[in-house]
């Protein structure tokens, strides 16, 4: 039984859906997505999904809200049997979900019932996980509580990011999202029910997530690093001792990006003490060594405040740092 099928989606992780569903058996007949928004410079962002949609000769509707009178018959318009959400940017109504035939099913970028809301890709690697994945669950008006009809797993790389992540995720999502369609149409799903107990939240990241606790341990402030690329990004400020004419000392500070991080091996003796967290502890030219507050950790990659992304080496050739100073908390 071929479906009709509305897409309801808006950021990049929903692309391999969206292509993987216009390419397959059903028929998809339109697609909701946010507004346009406008970023610096009055410049549009560009929607590749909405692009996509155009291309096809598909309706484009972007309400700014989905929960309108309005947003919900021109839905009934379309006489959809299924609608397919990932990454929308809108919680849906139980008026919008009574729609369709079957209603909305969603492409949620974690193993449910772990990690409900807005950033279940960063708060993974947040918490440490090694394991991660896919799962694509019947829409509910509570958030990310339905039931499961579909999980696909995959390790978290030691060294991955969000944004590495969530390109690979949302492959995975667009093959489950298939298999889960095809088994809706042929009656053949099995729901599981979520196990609330379980749940953990995972809300919306703000600027101010990047901040830098050195007081925290080495992998954990490696977990962070890696989990806010390519946003909000990890930062902290250095601040650095000068020498100044007539022998007086001055300080400036420098606002830096964190973009990678590693265990901080083989250090001299001379090196090792007890700090406090933040402090410089090793400047030898090539590597930048910082007092954590569960031992030390070098920084390999980082961004000066409007300058481009740089090794620790070139950083170091063009900044005068030294022992002691200290990047804050």
């Amino acid at each position: 039984m071929a479906f009709r099928l509305v897409m309801m989606a808006t950021g990049g992780f929903a692309l391999p859906t969206f292509r993987a569903l216009l390419e397959q058996g059903h028929t998809v007949v339109g697609l909701f997505t946010q507004p346009d928004r406008t970023g610096r410079g009055h410049h549009r962002h560009v929607n590749p999904l909405k692009e996509l949609a155009l291309d096809r000769g598909l309706p484009v509707l972007q309400p700014e809200s989905a929960k309108t009178p309005e947003a919900i018959a021109s839905l009934a318009a379309l006489a959809p049997d299924l609608c397919v959400v990932a990454a929308y940017g809108q919680i849906l109504s139980a008026e919008l979900l009574a729609v369709p035939r079957l209603g909305a099913i969603n492409v949620h970028a974690s193993i449910l019932p772990k990690y409900r809301g807005a950033a279940p890709i960063q708060t993974a690697i947040l918490q440490g996980e090694t394991e991660t994945g896919v799962t694509i669950f019947q829409i509910e008006p509570k958030l990310d509580a339905g039931p499961i009809l579909g999980i696909e797993r995959t390790p978290i790389g030691a060294k991955e990011t969000s944004g590495e992540l969530e390109s690979r995720l949302s492959i995975l999502g667009a093959d489950l999202a298939l298999r889960v369609v095809d088994q809706l149409a042929t009656g053949t799903t099995q729901p599981i029910i979520q196990d609330s107990t379980q749940a953990s939240r995972a809300p919306r990241l703000k600027k101010e997530s990047g901040r830098i606790d050195w007081n925290r341990s080495p992998q954990q402030i490696d977990w962070q690093v890696r989990a806010l690329q390519p946003w909000p990004l990890a930062y902290s400020t250095l601040a650095m001792r000068s020498e100044k004419a007539g022998g007086n000392s001055g300080s400036r500070s420098l606002r830096l990006i964190v973009l990678e991080v590693g265990p901080a091996e083989n250090l001299p003796a001379s090196d090792v003490g007890s700090a406090i967290p933040g402090t410089v502890l090793s400047v030898d030219g090539k590597r930048l060594v910082v007092q954590t507050g569960g031992g030390f950790l070098e920084i390999v990659r980082l961004q000066p405040e409007g300058k481009r992304a740089m090794t620790a080496a070139e950083f170091l050739a063009g900044y005068s740092v030294r022992p002691g100073d200290r990047f804050e908390n």
